[in-house]
């Protein structure tokens, strides 16, 4: 991984999951790092597997959605790294309950996390990417930003809204030193869900309906999806599907743009129950 040895990245939520898979993979190849994470005994633990690997680890703890704290964190990797090569925005909620379940407060604040919390991010650290003779920005959206299944309306907004800025964002920086890639994972397995809140309206089920749910759909481990993400970098991939389901789902949405969900409700409401 030529692009990577060498460079800075700066990684959201770093903690767990997919960003914890990305810092260690991102380490491995060579790549200084700036994780960040809203729980500071996650990031630590994060940067705890790291220790001794050589390329330099700072921590930052930070929630993604106080855009002045967004600013101070970019002012502090540039003061402490001297520079950056890739930023990854991978700091996520997820939100239990339909849209007539959850409360405008709710939506606020998932929109805060998943899309302000995007923006902040390519707002404060684009004038350092822009330096460099070659950097890379990645901002991850979801599957549910290709489709927008029922009981996910919230999640779906801001992840359609991700994947729309994103993709603005890479012709807006079209034949810069800055390119620009979207990921759409399928089912990852993530504490995401168990983590996510319950909306204020929803009956306590709802959570748990949800989780389990989603546990029968998630079938790649973040470490495979850390890897197909930086594979997307290497390459420059402007899209980055990650897991075979996001692949079935992204062809069924072009072949039935309307009408896909008559098709994918039936996966996603009766799954297929696995053993073991």
């Amino acid at each position: 991984m030529a692009f990577l040895n060498g460079g800075i990245a700066v990684v959201t939520g770093a903690g767990s999951g997919i960003g914890r898979a990305l810092a260690k993979r991102l380490s491995a190849a060579g790549c200084g790092l700036a994780l960040a994470d809203i729980e500071e005994k996650s990031l630590v633990e994060t940067a705890g597997m790291l220790a001794g690997k050589g390329a330099a680890v700072s921590t930052h703890v930070l929630d993604v959605a106080d855009e002045a704290g967004v600013r101070a964190f970019a002012e502090d990797v540039q003061s402490r790294h001297g520079r950056v090569t890739l930023l990854i925005n991978n700091a996520g909620v997820a939100l239990h309950g339909t849209f007539e379940e959850i409360s405008l407060d709710d939506l606020r604040w998932l929109t805060g996390i998943n899309f302000w919390g995007t923006v902040y991010g390519v707002k404060y650290f684009l004038p350092i990417l822009r330096q460099q003779p070659r950097a890379h920005i990645v901002n991850l959206s979801s599957i549910f930003g290709i489709v927008a299944p029922a009981g996910q309306a919230a999640y779906s907004a801001s992840k359609f809204a991700v994947r729309g800025f994103t993709e603005a964002l890479r012709h807006e920086l079209e034949g810069s030193s800055v390119f620009v890639s979207c990921v759409h994972p399928g089912g990852i397995r993530t504490p995401i869900a168990e983590r996510g809140r319950l909306g204020k309206n929803a009956p306590k089920t709802r959570k748990n309906e949800s989780v389990s749910r989603l546990a029968q759909l998630a079938k790649t481990s973040p470490e495979d999806a850390a890897a197909r993400i930086l594979r997307g970098v290497e390459r420059r991939e402007p899209r980055i599907l990650v897991g075979f389901d996001a692949h079935q789902v992204d062809i069924l949405q072009r072949l039935r743009p309307a009408t896909y969900w008559k098709a994918l409700s039936r996966r996603i409401q009766d799954p297929p129950h696995t053993s073991g």
